[in-house]
């Protein structure tokens, strides 16, 4: 675990494109009370209604939650969908300007009709349609342009018709000229179109069908035909509940389990799986540590009713509640701590010196609890019985040890308040002058 924190810590801001089938998502929630007396059917009593851009565009909001900047090339319809689709992404400031209007074409619309958080039905209007030649042409001139500053690029295919196998090529080969990594969530039995991607990552359904292979073979055996037929570097196959298993070129295996606390709903959770893959690799995090962090994105996708999005701070506050057996941070793991108090205040107390254990000192820690969370602050550490009582309170939430410079933490971590306990004395700070 201090390994994957260690990875984590070195997440920063990216440029991602994400280039496939966007869709709106409507999630219509209500009550059932009763059967309907016209058919053997529930009545659902709608009390709400709300839209989310869905498919490719799920992909682009982890994405933001992860602080990224993200560039969405696609395709939409003239019609209201597509108009409300390219709306929202514009208020989340996303650059619409390579969402492509296509004659004739319907914007992909997923209504899910929810009661009691579970959902009844899906009603799905759609319309399959291959890409034109006339966006085929002017989108792949302006690849050059569009790549310009991007490390990863995200592809994610819902096979309505967008990504043609010469768009999939371009993109794909120019994307790795410019040693851009390109991901790839396919769709179909083709995947000879992904050749040459970074990193694929199928469901263990279109894996089989991918490889022509029954469900009885072993998935090694599924897992060599895909990297011989497509070349890629690493084979990525979500297998929903049993977790994750990522085969390397030579057709090396590594299982990750799922660590969900409770299944709710795995809608859109291979977005979210995706997206996180995108920002580990771009900020050069190997595969192995990607997926990790990808899977317990995921987790927490699963966790939730309707399309997830996780950010830092979610994936921070699941990697420290992995930690929380020891609770104690250094400097070096300070990045997780910070992301998960980024928008919750919390008291530092900084216990400065050789301290001893005292009843002051554990009378000041419950009274400062009392308010809001409490993180303490150690410059040195002389007693570890001392630290290990510490942090067996339940009134602590972690301690930082070993930190040379009281006033740069505050200035990086931006406490509500801070208490400083010296000699047995307890002084509040209202000025990090006075640190």
């Amino acid at each position: 675990m201090v390994k994957l924190l260690n990875s984590f810590n070195r997440l920063r801001k990216i440029k991602a494109l994400v280039i496939g089938d966007f869709m709106l998502d409507k999630y219509t929630t209500g009550k059932v009370r009763r059967i309907s007396p016209e058919a053997p059917v529930t009545v659902l009593e709608v009390e709400n209604e709300e839209v989310k851009p869905g498919g490719a565009g799920n992909v682009v909001l982890n994405l933001l939650s992860l602080e990224a900047s993200v560039l969405a090339i696609g395709r939409i319809g003239s019609d209201k969908e597509g108009r409300i689709l390219s709306s929202l992404l514009k208020k989340e400031g996303v650059d619409t300007n390579n969402l492509f209007i296509q004659k004739n074409y319907k914007t992909p619309l997923k209504n899910r009709m929810m009661a009691s958080g579970q959902q009844m039905l899906r009603v799905d209007s759609e319309t399959v349609l291959p890409l034109s030649l006339e966006i085929e042409e002017a989108l792949i001139k302006r690849l050059d342009s569009l790549l310009k500053d991007v490390q990863v690029v995200a592809v994610s295919d819902y096979a309505k018709g967008f990504l043609s196998h010469n768009l999939l090529q371009k993109i794909i080969q120019t994307s790795l000229k410019k040693n851009i990594v390109v991901v790839v969530d396919p769709k179909g039995i083709d995947f000879k179109k992904y050749s040459g991607a970074s990193v694929l990552k199928p469901n263990l359904s279109e894996a089989y069908q991918a490889a022509k292979l029954s469900f009885k073979e072993p998935i090694e055996k599924a897992a060599k035909i895909i990297l011989q037929e497509t070349k890629i570097d690493h084979l990525v196959i979500t297998k929903s509940e049993a977790g994750i298993s990522v085969f390397d070129k030579k057709g090396k295996q590594s299982d990750f389990p799922v660590r969900a606390k409770e299944v709710k709903d795995g809608t859109g959770a291979g977005d979210t799986v995706l997206a996180v893959i995108c920002f580990c690799l771009a900020n050069n995090i190997d595969i192995g540590h990607a997926i990790e962090l990808s899977n317990i994105a995921g987790a927490l996708a699963i966790e939730q009713v309707g399309c997830a999005r996780i950010s830092l701070n979610d994936l921070a506050s699941r990697l420290l509640e992995f930690n929380l057996e020891k609770k104690i941070f250094d400097p070096s793991q300070l990045y997780a701590l910070k992301k998960v108090f980024n928008k919750r205040p919390f008291t530092l107390l900084a216990i400065k010196g050789e301290q001893e254990i005292s009843s002051h000192i554990f009378k000041t820690i419950r009274e400062r609890a009392q308010k809001r969370d409490l993180i303490v602050y150690l410059d040195k550490i002389v007693n570890e019985d001392f630290v290990h009582l510490l942090t067996s309170l339940h009134e602590v939430k972690f301690v930082i040890a070993k930190k040379d410079n009281l006033k740069e933490f505050c200035k990086e971590a931006l406490p509500k308040e801070v208490f400083l306990i010296n000699d047995n004395k307890t002084l509040k700070l209202n000025s990090f002058k006075l640190l």
